[in-house]
């Protein structure tokens, strides 16, 4: 019987791919068979998610991100050696709490450009002949952020809402060339990243945080394995969606 989220013989691109939840889709989907491209700024730290991979063939990219301007060349010089994407996905991204009165300018072109700005350079550079398949999949890693409200997260809720906003205008500008664009909005799946995070908090507002997830918390694997729903076949007529991956905690 068919698998549909079987992704042999598929080609996805990953950024971020060096730890937190970009290093779990890398796994996830290497799971499922398909070849990765590994993207980040960091080569020997790519080499430490490359090992934790089934299969072979995956192919480590290193790139700065925030160098837009160098994206669409950078598409077409991997797609020429790697052959035309099946997938892409933007898990790259910064986590930020900061109360609006210590909020700089600077600090909003900043860290809207990784979300913003890359995202935008990535799906054009997808969209050029040769870059994609026939059909393929371009998913955003967002966050309950960007639905609900939180004191001091301001900036990062309106970079994760902007991706979701984002992703419904690209997915119908896309659909005619067979290039499908959804979001995965992820609730509180601990990383490295956010396990140090935690440390700078109490038990109580541990409890408290846990309490709002009526499923408890969440994993990496978790929000991978929608990720890889959207990248095969099971995705394949999907488009403009936001997938709310949180344990119930938008639900309140």
């Amino acid at each position: 019987m068919l698998n549909p989220l079987d992704h042999t013989g598929k080609t996805i691109l990953v950024t971020g791919a060096s730890g937190g939840i970009g290093s779990q889709v890398c796994l996830s989907l290497s799971r499922l068979g398909a070849r990765v491209i590994l993207v980040g700024r960091r080569t020997d730290t790519l080499e430490e998610t490359l090992k934790t991979l089934d299969g072979t063939g995956h192919v480590i990219r290193g790139f700065d991100l925030l160098e837009a301007e160098r994206i669409q060349g950078w598409l077409r010089e991997t797609a020429t050696t790697t052959g035309p994407l099946d997938g892409l996905v933007h898990c790259a991204g910064r986590q930020l709490t900061q109360a609006l009165r210590f909020l700089r300018p600077d600090d909003v072109n900043d860290f809207l450009s990784l979300d913003i700005r890359t995202g935008l350079c990535l799906a054009k550079g997808l969209r050029q002949n040769g870059v994609h398949a026939t059909t393929s999949s371009l998913v955003f890693l967002s966050s309950v952020m960007g639905l609900v409200g939180h004191p001091g997260k301001g900036l990062y809720s309106a970079a994760k809402g902007a991706l979701i906003a984002m992703t419904r205008s690209l997915a119908l500008e896309l659909a005619p060339e067979g290039i499908r664009v959804n979001v995965v909005a992820g609730g509180y799946a601990p990383t490295d990243t956010t396990r140090r995070m935690e440390n700078a908090q109490t038990p109580e507002q541990l409890a408290t945080l846990t309490e709002r997830h009526p499923l408890g918390i969440g994993s990496p694997r978790d929000i991978a394995n929608a990720v890889a729903f959207l990248t095969g076949d099971t995705g394949r007529w999907i488009t403009g969606t936001t997938v709310t991956v949180d344990g119930g905690y938008t639900a309140q």
